[in-house]
């Protein structure tokens, strides 16, 4: 199963407002966009199968390069052929760069000019990540999208943090545009400077002026208010070039997903909708449930033959009643999560896919809003 999709091609194909509706393709392989993209950060989205994802529509997903640089390495990846072949996924890969370990393992990592020294978390060994040794290591994943090495500067940082962390991330990025010229995969910039618009705006001419593949949103979802993380994008996104992907990195709540398509977004990734499941919480519409969410373990469901969401036509809800679901749950069977995982897995599609569809209808601003009383949560 050698990837042989060696260049990203990305077709904007119309818009409605800032919202876009668009296609990347990956030799045979096609993504329609906008998209969310499940996260397999060490090589497999948590308590499903690869088919199991294919399954549901899925033909993007996300690993992680710091994890699988850790587990299993990049001998065992290149011995595969890479990834793909790893982990018996046809479909294409995006891997992350370890941006955001950069950050969340502030207490074990010392960074320099050159680039990060982490305490691996594992076994507290030392590891030494550069924005080129990031190129190569990708290059041993063979993931089709790499993302270049970034410091996600935290929340809340002080304007003169904000810009100081925003202008080392820019010269990484020179660094790593550099290293990956040879390289047939596409890469991706990644857009800093914490919550102040104008270091966005001149982190987004910084890397137009290098010149990438797609551009990611990165430093959003890291603790700020959502009206914080909604006002950084809007703010952000008009100095994005039009014809490139933009991707905004670690967001997956519906509503998240849903104000930021309309923002001009066309990629997202996050662990919510599968933490959230090995978690008991589920994602249904709202004729389900006013608040969008349904917790598995509640009493109420011990006896109840009802699906998850009477409207969700995925394998779980196809087959099994949340009665069925929660003794799994309390009894702490493993079953229950795939079935979980699958459930908002396929929630998240199905936002996606009607969102794709009203933007490529008539009235897509009345089916919009349908598809938020549907799906979103007041």
């Amino acid at each position: 199963m050698k990837s042989n999709r060696t260049e990203m091609q990305f077709e904007l194909r119309h818009s409605v407002g800032r919202a876009r509706r668009g296609k990347i393709r990956f030799g045979n392989i096609e993504v329609e966009t906008p998209v969310f993209m499940p996260v397999g950060t060490v090589g497999s989205v948590k308590a499903l199968s690869p088919e199991d994802v294919w399954n549901i529509g899925y033909r993007l997903i996300l690993g992680n390069t710091y994890h699988l640089l850790l587990r299993p390495g990049t001998e065992v990846l290149e011995s595969f052929n890479g990834l793909h072949n790893f982990m018996r996924w046809p479909g294409a890969i995006l891997t992350d760069s370890g941006g955001f370990q950069v950050m969340s393992l502030a207490k074990i990592r010392k960074m320099t000019e050159e680039g990060v020294n982490f305490a691996n978390h594992i076994n507290g060994a030392r590891i030494f990540l550069t924005p080129e040794s990031v190129c190569g290591i990708q290059a041993s994943i063979g993931s089709d999208i790499h993302m270049v090495l970034d410091e996600c500067t935290p929340y809340p940082a002080t304007h003169k943090e904000a810009e100081a962390s925003m202008l080392r991330s820019m010269r990484w990025a020179k660094r790593a545009r550099t290293a990956h010229q040879s390289s047939p995969h596409a890469q991706f910039g990644i857009v800093q400077g914490g919550m102040f618009e104008d270091l966005r705006r001149a982190s987004a001419q910084a890397l137009v002026d290098i010149g990438f593949d797609g551009y990611a949103i990165g430093g959003l979802s890291v603790g700020e208010p959502k009206a914080e993380m909604r006002r950084v994008l809007d703010a952000t996104e008009p100095s994005l070039p039009v014809n490139y992907p933009r991707y905004l990195m670690g967001v997956g709540a519906p509503d998240d997903l849903f104000d930021a398509v309309l923002l001009g977004v066309d990629m997202f990734d996050c662990v919510m909708p599968t933490r959230n499941a090995r978690n008991g919480c589920l994602f249904v519409r709202t004729t389900t449930s006013e608040t969008g969410k349904l917790h598995i373990k509640n009493a109420a469901h011990r006896i109840s033959q009802e699906p998850l969401d009477s409207k969700c036509k995925c394998y779980t809800c196809q087959n099994y009643s949340r009665a069925y679901l929660r003794h799994l749950f309390v009894a702490e069977e493993l079953l229950v999560f795939r079935l979980l995982t699958i459930h908002n897995l396929q929630f998240l599609w199905d936002l996606m896919q009607a969102m794709r569809d009203a933007l490529d209808g008539g009235e897509p601003e009345l089916n919009l809003q349908k598809i938020r009383r549907e799906f979103i949560a007041t």
